[in-house]
């Protein structure tokens, strides 16, 4: 199976080259956004005739929440106009494509966790941006998979976990979010997860419209087993940090309003998996096993 991912440096594009190298059955290529720009469609093209690919996953995204607050049209052209490109070109070549998506597609003002009927409602002109490129992706090529996930971590680059245990070892107090809760969904895991789904729909024929009653192509949610609160996954991370030379930091909890610079969050970020697990038969591993597995890569020398 010949895989192109389009994103190279964000934190799942490098858990699925992590990933990809450990399967015989898997060629990846990884290309970023200096040499393919998801606007330039002939570049588009260009690239899927040069490597051939059996499938495009999409991971490429403009991820600054706050910034495009300040900047919706850089966002919006990356998020939205960029897949929905390369999922036409996709199209044209008879490739099916997976899009990763957000859980800020949603409001988080209902109570329970976002299955995939439930209606989107962004807070925010991330979420509105990549509401934009699910519904890009989706007109421009019928054999789609989009994966709506969030709270992503892993120990490649700068996110809440790592910067967590990098704060852990001068910080003897640490305040951390107690409002919000959501599902976290550790990169690694995720990478696996989607060279399977990759796999799955590339091993025979699928039908070619989602409206066709036995078609897998749709939307899903992914994420780790259970939900958490920021300060749930602190105390979790600091608890898997066993051979720190010191006692952890004290972890207190905070309610914090965004300033007039943030873009609003929403509250309830939480994720209902069971589809995916009914199509595909893939249940990642719970949110606490994860941060185990993360932890300890960190603390690796």
């Amino acid at each position: 199976m010949r895989i192109l991912v389009a994103g190279w440096h964000g934190q799942i594009a490098l858990a699925l080259s992590e990933a990809a190298v450990r399967r015989p059955d898997v060629t990846s290529y990884a290309v970023g956004r200096t040499a393919l720009d998801l606007s330039d469609r002939p570049a588009v093209g260009r690239t899927l005739l040069g490597t051939g690919p059996d499938i495009i996953i999409s991971t490429a995204a403009y991820t600054d929440v706050d910034g495009a607050e300040r900047e919706p049209a850089l966002a919006f052209r990356r998020n939205a106009e960029g897949p929905g490109a390369l999922a036409a070109q996709a199209a044209r070549r008879a490739a099916p494509i997976i899009h990763l998506s957000t859980v800020s597609v949603f409001d988080g003002h209902q109570s329970r966790p976002y299955c995939e009927r439930a209606k989107p409602s962004p807070l925010n002109a991330y979420g509105r941006s990549k509401l934009a490129g699910e519904h890009a992706v989706a007109a421009a090529n019928p054999r789609h998979i989009i994966l709506r996930t969030g709270w992503i971590y892993s120990p490649f680059s700068a996110n809440f976990v790592t910067n967590l245990y990098a704060r852990a070892r001068t910080a003897r107090h640490i305040e951390v979010d107690a409002l919000q809760r959501g599902s976290p969904t550790y990169a690694p895991n995720l990478a696996a997860a989607i060279l399977d789904i990759a796999r799955s729909v590339t091993a025979g024929p699928q039908s070619a419209s989602p409206d066709d009653s036995a078609s897998v192509w749709g939307t899903y949610h992914i994420a780790d087993d259970g939900e958490a609160r920021w300060c749930d996954i602190a105390r979790a991370t600091l608890a898997a940090d066993v051979g720190r030379p010191s006692p952890p930091p004290v972890v207190s909890e905070s309610i914090r309003t965004p300033t007039a610079q943030q873009a609003p969050r929403p509250v309830n970020a939480t994720l209902q998996t069971s589809a995916l697990a009914r199509t595909f038969n893939i249940r990642l591993p719970s949110w606490r096993q994860a941060i185990h597995d993360c932890v300890g890569r960190l603390a690796q020398p």
